[in-house]
């Protein structure tokens, strides 16, 4: 007999709910909007939420549902002149301290987004934009360390009254140049105390006492992985005066950066940008002895009193002033931590207090990122029109469609009502594997289409192969019954096989690809689990709702 338990009946019936529920989202398209963020980063005020309410009820503007995050404010409004007012209206009122961007806000639902259930995100290639695959430059970013090292270690040397010739780089090490092998021994003694990041040791000169740092693994490490982080910090900084509302900052590989900036069609106003970045030459925050006694005896003084930390930046700009392109620095000063002071101190101190660790965070990241701590180059661009984007999704939507309507005929005309229930799991398989994609927040793409059609066909593959093991059972003399209940068990295994190699496949694609080729491992990997599924568990309970139980039958519609 072929039966299923209930609680299998139960199981399929919870993930065609959940499928359905999260694939929802999909179908309600997005309403215009703009987006309120922090200039620098910060978690932003509750009360700016009143404030942009007053600001465009004053100007007779009538926002829909505004949703507040700690991160973005989106204010969603009835069309896109009402954005485009709006966008105006509060750029005007928040002034630089705030970057308004116009953006287009999935329509869900609150009772879909009560449950976390958001529609998938386009990719650059769909939705349009430019690309830019940069590569950070670490080797000027290790000789310009050394080269804070060689200011380090002088001051070292004249606070402690020891003797020297010169200290100063060669290639990939420093070089101090000592009087006598007393001062060198008291040199390596207050180099490896101060400056544990440098790995010292003696060499001798023709007529010198040498010491030779190299740095060491761990700091090098460190410093491309803080390089790197602090590189994209200002890169986002830079791409906020583009407006564009959500940019993809991100790394990859060790010494590269990717940036896609979505619904922004001029490259050249976009290298502009971070081309300016790039040659703000730059930024060195550091106390030395001097310094460093200055702030003991300003902070001995000022003990229990509040002291601001103010990120001052030069920041170019460009007018069109009778037609011509002028450019200009304008001076920004920007207060961006306020703390107490608790005791004095002096070279290295740290600031408490702050609302989270992401804070924390981003503080420690702003005071390094008035300029980019290594050179970076642009290697790669692309520009993705919107149109282009259009005929992308319109292209790759009509694909699946026509496989899949293909694939349902066929199935149908081949094996009859077990077509029907191949074509029903081919359906629910589709459904689920938006609502995966959904889920997870993973960002659909053209070459993620492509793999949404190759499942398709795959899931198709395991059907086929439990209904032909089930024609050859029949053929060999078995009943009905019988001849279901050995076509799925004796293709189960190969069908495993076949789905869990290729899962393999998708899985090492997805470690060890870039952009395109992960958003086709992710969606093939979703859709190789779910077909399995479908495949082998759905139409396994369909079919035994047909034709299973106490149920006698004669023949298989197959």
């Amino acid at each position: 007999m072929n039966r299923y338990s209930a609680w299998k009946y139960i199981l399929l019936i919870l993930v065609l709910v959940l499928g359905g529920l999260y694939a929802l989202p999909n179908l309600f398209g997005d309403d215009p909007a703009v987006q309120v963020s922090s200039t620098r980063g910060f978690e932003l005020d509750p009360a700016l939420q009143d404030l942009i309410e007053d600001t465009l009820a004053a100007e007779e503007i009538e926002p829909g549902v505004i949703d507040f995050a700690p991160e973005r404010i989106l204010v969603r409004l009835a069309d896109s002149d009402q954005q485009l007012e709006a966008a105006d209206v509060l750029r005007g009122e928040l002034g630089d301290a705030y970057v308004v961007a116009l953006n287009l806000a999935p329509a869900t639902p609150n009772w879909l987004r009560a449950v976390n259930a958001e529609p998938m995100v386009l990719g650059l290639d769909l939705q349009g934009g430019v690309h830019f695959l940069m590569e950070v430059d670490m080797e000027t970013a290790r000789e310009q360390q050394l080269d804070r090292f060689v200011d380090d270690i002088r001051n070292l040397l004249r606070d402690e009254r020891i003797r020297y010739r010169s200290v100063r780089t060669e290639r990939d090490t420093l070089i101090a140049e000592l009087r006598s092998p007393e001062d060198r021994q008291t040199a390596m003694q207050t180099i490896a105390r101060e400056l544990p990041e440098l790995e010292i040791e003696a060499v001798d000169g023709s007529e010198t006492f040498n010491l030779r740092g190299t740095i060491s693994a761990e700091t090098m490490t460190e410093l491309q992985r803080t390089a790197l982080q602090q590189n994209i910090t200002t890169l986002r900084n830079r791409v906020n005066e583009l407006g564009v509302a959500e940019p993809i900052i991100q790394q990859q590989g060790s010494d590269r950066i990717v940036v896609q900036l979505p619904g922004v069609q001029d490259t050249a106003e976009a290298k502009r940008i971070l081309g300016a970045t790039a040659t703000l030459p730059k930024v060195d925050v550091a106390l030395d002895a001097i310094g460093a006694r200055r702030m003991f005896d300003f902070t001995n003084e000022n003990v229990g009193n509040r002291m601001a930390v103010v990120f001052i930046e030069q920041r170019p700009e460009t007018r069109v002033i009778d037609g011509e392109e002028v450019r200009e620095t304008r001076r920004v000063e920007d207060v961006i931590s306020v703390a107490v002071v608790r005791e004095p101190f002096g070279r290295r101190f740290q600031t408490t207090g702050l609302g989270s660790a992401r804070e924390a965070s981003q503080l420690a990241l702003l005071l390094r990122s008035g300029a980019l701590a290594a050179p970076i180059e642009i290697i790669e661009e692309r520009t993705v029109g919107p149109s282009l984007g259009r005929d992308n999704i319109d292209q790759g939507f009509n694909s699946v469609i026509i496989g899949f309507c293909l694939v349902l005929v066929l199935m149908v005309l081949y094996y009859r009502v077990f077509g029907l229930v191949a074509d029903l799991a081919l359906t629910v398989n589709l459904v689920l594997i938006v609502a995966l994609l959904s889920m997870i927040g993973a960002t659909l793409t053209l070459p993620g289409i492509a793999g949404i059609v190759l499942t398709v066909g795959m899931a198709v593959d395991a059907n086929v192969l439990i209904f032909e093991r089930i024609r050859e059972e029949l053929r060999l003399g078995n009943t009905p019954q019988s001849a279901i209940r050995a076509g799925y068990d004796k293709a189960f295994s190969t069908i495993a096989d076949a789905n869990v190699t290729t899962l393999i496949a998708a899985l090492v694609l997805f470690m060890f690809g870039s952009g395109p080729v992960k958003g086709f491992a992710v969606t093939l990997s979703l859709g190789i689990v779910t077909s399995m599924f479908t495949a082998i568990f759905g139409t396994r309970g369909v079919i035994n709702l047909i034709y299973g139980g106490r149920k006698r039958v004669a023949a298989l519609s197959i």
